[in-house]
């Protein structure tokens, strides 16, 4: 087992780069006496019902809507972005009533049928793992520490999330919130702490489900087969966009400056690389240009512009590595390009970048900024094999002239997701069912009914239901 003491934690402001909020995290024994409580709570929880689980899920979205305005607070202190934030927030609470609304069909009995042995009758049942473990990142702390959690809450299970030590200010608002609604403080919790504190989670709970990078997320795909435990994993991307010469340029700049900058690039669902036809390439690229100047920093207030600071510092590091490592090997810059430093925040601007290759970092590693480096092709098959040139597939985006022409092109690239004429709409749609592809993932889609589901196992009695007393088995 791992054990740990308690240290307190010094969180950085994304804004001023100061340590400015503290930590404690639980100590092992602390951690085993929460998990503990919540097993035994998620048995009343399951027997009760699903009626009985939306309801209390309903009863803490109005203690989180009476609260709303101090968790966005929170969330904004967390990352420093305002626009995004407000975004989280109704997202969440948004998808807290669509789960809700599909759980009753998605986890109704299964009718009771015949086998192919007459006499034998299967009555199949769902039944949810006791308590399931959540680590979320940084990036999105609400909306990634909840996106499980929602789901695996309607199934029936406990849950105990740990979010990312970098972003932990949201917590307290959610355990106020928790707290106003005795029937889910029995079964859901969440705890502050950093990378010692989830892996003793681990230990400790059913099944885990993590949202971070690759090297960490091996780490945890390792530590949860030690212990036979299911692991869903939704780990980093470099995803890819091809511009069609059919496509509309305007449009298509428009929607890859938004899916490439958005949280300013801070998401694995952003896109990281352009690949656009030549004969269309130079205009793709003024255009982009054009509209990527008209964005501003989001400085020296959080609705001072679209585009907030690096909230992780180590983030920063690799950026400006990658940045770097591209200028280096012949990389042009058109815009932006720099990591700033002001009054203590780590910023960058959108990033256009042409003349670049798969030699290059910033072509073939997870950036996680707000860069759009951009190669042309001569040929279809080409762009397909730049796309697929990659250790990722979480997802991706085609435009084309039609739909249709974008989607021959899309169901060829290894990729969970595909957005067609348009960019990251998996982060905004989530009853698309997708698994990732590659090193950016493991186990069953958290979106769709799936997210649901994935949370209980099937369990079946075969009854006898003949009186004939003879052993038939002879």
């Amino acid at each position: 087992m791992v054990t740990f003491d308690t240290v307190t934690i010094a969180v950085r402001n994304p804004r001023t780069g100061q340590l400015d909020y503290e930590m404690t995290p639980p100590t092992s024994e602390q951690l085993t006496t929460t998990c503990g409580h919540l097993r035994q709570g998620q048995q009343d929880w399951h027997t009760k019902g699903v009626n009985h689980r939306i309801e209390a899920l309903q009863a803490w979205k109005q203690a989180l809507l009476d609260r709303k305005d101090a968790l966005i607070q929170a969330i904004v202190a967390d990352t420093g972005r305002l626009s995004e934030s407000i975004l989280e927030v109704d997202s969440f609470l948004s998808g807290l009533d669509r789960w809700c609304g599909l759980a009753p069909n998605l986890i109704a009995p299964t009718p009771t049928k015949t086998a192919a042995i007459p006499f034998i009758q299967l009555r199949p049942q769902l039944v949810p793992y006791s308590l399931v473990g959540v680590i979320s990142p940084w990036n999105f702390p609400l909306l990634l520490a909840t996106i499980d959690t929602v789901p695996a809450l309607l199934a029936g299970c406990a849950v105990v999330v740990k979010p990312s030590e970098i972003a932990p200010r949201f917590i307290r608002v959610m355990m106020a919130a928790i707290a106003a609604v005795p029937a889910l403080q029995s079964v859901l919790t969440l705890i502050e702490g950093a990378g010692e504190t989830g892996a003793a989670l681990i230990e400790q709970v059913d099944l885990v489900c993590f949202t971070g990078s690759v090297a960490t997320g091996k780490i945890v795909a390792m530590a949860a087969a030690k212990r036979m435990i299911p692991a869903f994993l939704e780990l980093g991307g470099k995803d890819p966009a091809i511009v069609l010469a059919s496509a509309d340029v305007d449009q298509a700049a428009t929607a890859l400056l938004w899916g490439s900058v958005v949280n300013a690039g801070q998401s694995c669902l952003s896109i990281e690389r352009i690949y656009v036809d030549r004969g269309i390439c130079d205009r793709f690229v003024e255009t982009l240009v054009q509209k990527a100047k008209q964005l501003n920093l989001a400085y020296p207030k959080p609705n001072s512009g679209q585009i907030g600071p690096i909230i992780a510092a180590r983030q920063a590091d690799l950026i400006a590595d990658h940045l770097q490592d591209a200028r280096h090997k012949g990389a042009i810059v058109h815009c932006g390009g720099t990591v700033e430093n002001l009054e203590g925040g780590l910023w960058c601007r959108p990033t256009v970048l042409t003349q670049v290759n798969h030699t290059m970092k910033i072509m073939t590693e997870e950036t996680f900024g707000p860069i759009m480096p951009i190669m042309p092709f001569d040929t279809v098959d080409e762009a397909i094999q730049l796309a697929n040139d990659t250790v990722y597939g979480l997802s991706a985006a085609v435009f084309a002239g039609s739909a249709d022409e974008a989607q021959v092109v899309g169901q060829q690239i290894q990729a969970g997701a595909i957005s067609i004429n348009d960019a990251g709409l998996t982060a905004l749609v989530h009853e698309g069912e997708k698994n990732a592809f590659k090193l950016s993932g493991l186990g069953g889609s958290r979106m769709g009914p799936a997210s649901i589901q994935r949370f209980m196992r099937k369990q079946v009695f075969l009854v006898k239901t003949s009186s004939i007393h003879d052993p038939w088995w002879f």
